[in-house]
């Protein structure tokens, strides 16, 4: 193997967050890859910044309709296919508020909540999708424990910065984001879990753009009560250092073992050693 997924380079994900830091105005011309579980999470990652970055394109993983319906039902739908459109379309109005055009935006269209069982599956589409786009930074969610398609997405991410790199693609640096997690009995909103990482970026928002992504938060309408925890004042980013995938996130404090989502630390491990069993993938990531 050419290079060593253990040790990547930062010093462009540095840059990148340098560059963001130094002024709330002046564009940034990095080639950045969003790559999210959810519509809606799009926002609360990044999207005071959005404006900034003209050279921005957003994956979204999931169509954020789970199965079960009850989400669904709660918003007036009667099919997930319906829910799962609505929220498309609040996502796309979401992201014009900063300027992103719906050319930017890209759709794997994996079922809410379904992530955590197709490993494989999805980083090797994002594997595929990093190799053709070429992106320089590619910012995503940390593994954190919080929601399993969070954990997959961001396990998914690492893996195919990797593969990307046996067949020979430019590998891109990667910047992780923090949504939620729990610590102790309390679930906490966009804090890296301590000691799990370094150089944390806080990119404090003036009030121009907290009124920007407040109306953003309000176009994902179906998410009113997601959404509403989240903080307008900040928003936090770090490069991503590797990590140990056959370890629990936040260790062993998982939010998701408490959520009807499907997934618990057992479910987890195995569904990683499958991925990597299936893509031969180390276990530092």
């Amino acid at each position: 193997m050419a290079a060593r997924a253990d040790a990547p380079s930062a010093e462009a994900a540095r840059a990148f967050l340098a560059a963001l830091a130094a002024s709330p105005d002046a564009p940034v011309e990095t080639h950045v890859m969003l790559v999210v579980a959810h519509p809606d999470d799009e926002t609360i990652v990044l999207g005071a910044q959005m404006p900034r970055l003209p050279r921005l394109e957003i994956v979204t993983v999931t169509d954020g309709a789970p199965a079960d319906l009850r989400d669904a039902a709660a918003q007036g739908f009667a099919t997930r296919e319906a829910y799962a459109q609505a929220r498309r379309r609040e996502q796309a109005a979401a992201v014009a508020l900063a300027g992103i055009r719906e050319e930017a935006l890209g759709h794997l269209g994996f079922r809410d909540q379904t992530c955590a069982h197709r490993l494989a599956d999805l980083c090797a589409a994002l594997a595929a999708l990093v190799a053709a786009r070429a992106p320089e930074i590619v910012v995503t969610h940390a593994l954190e424990g919080g929601h399993p398609d969070h954990d997959a997405v961001a396990f998914a991410v690492r893996a195919a910065r990797l593969l990307a790199m046996r067949g020979g693609a430019r590998a891109p640096e990667i910047v992780e984001a923090p949504l939620y997690r729990l610590d102790g009995e309390t679930r906490v909103f966009q804090s890296f879990a301590p000691g799990s990482g370094a150089g944390e970026t806080v990119l404090d928002l003036d009030e121009r753009r907290r009124d920007l992504k407040r109306r953003m938060l309000a176009a994902h309408a179906t998410q009113a009560a997601v959404t509403t925890p989240f903080c307008l004042r900040v928003e936090r980013l770090r490069p991503a250092e590797p990590v140990d995938v056959d370890a629990l996130p936040n260790d062993g404090a998982l939010l998701y073992e408490r959520r009807p989502w499907g997934l618990d630390g057992r479910t987890w491990c195995a569904a990683v050693s499958a991925a990597r069993a299936a893509l031969e993938l180390p276990p530092r990531l």
